[in-house]
């Protein structure tokens, strides 16, 4: 599972979300739709058939929710790449944690589970996050 928080900047953090590797399952739901519309069309009462157009909009449909879904987890991802994008600007610049406990020259950043992790020249790393304070140097 994959936890992205969206930012409006430097560790400003407006909302989390939560993905899990939903592409495997949701291929799955789709492939058991399509078995059980197949099914279904196979034992129909041939004396008394169900309409054509219900069956496509059904399909339509699902098609639909898995399209949003994966453009959700591209979304995801592009969050994740946008958050590591600005967590290397900080390379080079002092910064102080949100807690106050720790200060700065960020020397690197790392990609973690919770989100970019800062390292600061003196061995000492936080995870970016609201209430960071980044001074330019």
């Amino acid at each position: 599972m994959t936890e992205v928080a969206a930012t409006t900047g430097y560790g400003q953090t407006t909302e989390k979300t939560t993905t899990a590797s939903s592409s495997a399952s949701n291929a799955a739901d789709y492939d058991t739709f399509l078995n059980l519309l197949v099914t279904q069309l196979k034992n129909q009462d041939p004396t008394n058939p169900s309409d054509p157009t219900q069956f496509l909009s059904q399909l339509a449909s699902f098609s639909g929710v898995e399209q949003q879904i994966q453009a959700n987890d591209k979304l995801a991802s592009l969050i994740a790449l946008t958050q590591a994008g600005n967590a290397a600007q900080l390379v080079g610049n002092f910064v102080v944690s949100p807690d106050g406990s720790m200060a700065g020259v960020v020397s690197s950043v790392t990609l973690g589970a919770n989100g970019p992790k800062v390292n600061l020249e003196s061995g000492q790393s936080f995870t970016l996050d609201a209430g960071t304070q980044v001074f330019a140097s």
